[in-house]
């Protein structure tokens, strides 16, 4: 059965007085093909992630290769999460005015050629800009992933798809270091970017012959036709929206605070090496894993903006916890329970910040979704590295990377009461 596109419809070939009403276009595809979009839009979404941390085991090598400075090393990871920001950004509003397949491609077929140059980048200045494209060409994944299922779903339906996504962008940040350290037993660093360069390949061409295009003609260009700039207007005038964006930003920088500091902190700090590194990753992917799962029933049962009261105050005892344990000596096993709940707590919050940013914006899901992916990569980049800056003299320790985390999470947590407003928030519908 082809994808629909209209409002409330019956399924096709059936009685109309006994058919269910279709609410929204994906109500009407089967439960495999949902499965094989899923897989699909997931793998895609999981592309941006992995662009920017699979070669984290690898950062110390890399200080190593190119003779130069933790903190130059950490403004590669910069650039990607900004090249990552300004690519959505690009993407998202060029999607609701031409459709979801062509902005794909086209970026995405960008980072296969960019992840080529990082590999064969003869100096950090040539990696740097490489990484900043392959950052603009993994940014179409997510944000089109985002938008089409916003074209085809609303109400519980899209918690529920939505969580899927968000199981995905919150997993993959942490499960990439695990399979790159693992990737760094078998080859140099730059085979790294080889294996980059082959992923973004398979999701073009899956994208080519799987991806359907969700947005017909006649509702692009959003609301009655609306510029690039109405719609950015439209976005940004909803309180909710700029709250939850708040609270998405500060939620991922947090997570990457820890991300770009812990190979310091982890291998040259705590004597890990790259496998010991990788399998605390996977430890704490299971954390994420069961906060993404857990949300989205909750959120479908109690509302997103609960279950965002719930975590984002989490969030900022976790991180206290952490630089009480350190400065009371508590060791290895101090930093790692916290920071263990912290990452739960960031899967409990990744669900219910798309829900709520979409869920209001289906006319203009590609904008609003480039909004918060922009947010969320933009300003994590921009503030993980103020944990190096921290920690220029005497070294990245945990209470280095837990003052970031924390300071992030209390600005998080005074949006969702003096922005959001969970009172004020309405109830999802069917």
């Amino acid at each position: 059965m082809p994808i629909m596109t209209t409002g409330a419809i019956r399924t096709l070939g059936s009685n109309p007085a006994t058919a269910p009403i279709v609410l929204h276009p994906g109500d009407a595809i089967s439960a495999p093909r949902r499965v094989v979009y899923i897989i699909l839009l997931g793998a895609l979404t999981a592309l941006g992630p992995f662009t920017i941390d699979l070669y984290l085991p690898a950062f110390p090598v890399l200080e190593q290769d190119f003779q130069t400075t933790a903190a130059a090393i950490q403004l590669t990871l910069t650039g990607t999460m900004i090249g990552f920001a300004l690519g959505q950004l690009i993407v998202g509003p060029l999607s609701d005015k031409v459709g979801r397949r062509m902005p794909l491609l086209v970026v995405t077929a960008l980072h296969v050629v960019a992840s080529v140059a990082a590999a064969l980048a003869p100096t950090l200045a040539t990696l740097s800009i490489a990484r900043v494209l392959m950052g603009m060409g993994a940014a179409a994944g997510g944000v089109v992933a985002m938008a089409i299922v916003r074209d085809l779903f609303g109400g519980r339906r899209l918690v529920v798809m939505l969580s899927r996504l968000a199981l995905v962008s919150g997993v993959a940040p942490v499960a990439a270091p695990l399979i790159g350290s693992a990737l760094l037993v078998v080859m140099p660093w730059r085979g790294i970017f080889v294996v980059l360069a082959a992923y973004g390949l398979v999701m073009l061409v899956s994208a080519i012959v799987i991806v359907p295009e969700t947005l017909p003609k006649a509702r692009r260009g959003g609301p009655g036709g609306a510029t690039v700039l109405q719609r950015y207007k439209s976005v940004f005038s909803d309180r909710v929206f700029v709250g939850v964006l708040i609270i998405g930003g500060m939620t991922f920088s947090g997570l990457f605070s820890y991300l770009s500091s812990s190979p310091f902190l982890f291998q040259q700090g705590y004597g890990f090496d790259a496998q010991q590194y990788g399998l605390l990753f996977a430890v704490n992917s299971l954390g994420v894993v069961l906060g993404v799962q857990v949300a989205s029933r909750l959120a479908a049962r109690f509302g997103p903006q609960w279950v965002l009261a719930f975590s984002t105050g989490t969030l900022v005892v976790a991180a206290t916890a952490i630089i009480v344990a350190d400065q009371l000596g508590l060791g290895i096993w101090g930093t790692m329970i916290p920071l263990f709940v912290f990452m739960t707590a960031c899967g409990f919050t990744f669900p219910c910040v798309q829900v709520l940013a979409l869920d209001r914006h289906g006319k203009a899901a590609g904008t609003a979704a480039s909004i918060l992916g922009a947010c969320n990569f933009g300003v994590a980049g921009l503030i993980s590295p103020v944990v190096g800056w921290i920690a220029r003299d005497a070294g990245i320790t945990a209470t280095t990377m837990a003052s970031v985390m924390i300071g992030c999470a209390v600005i998080g947590c005074l949006a969702l009461w003096l922005v959001v407003r969970p009172k004020t928030v309405q109830r999802l519908a069917p």
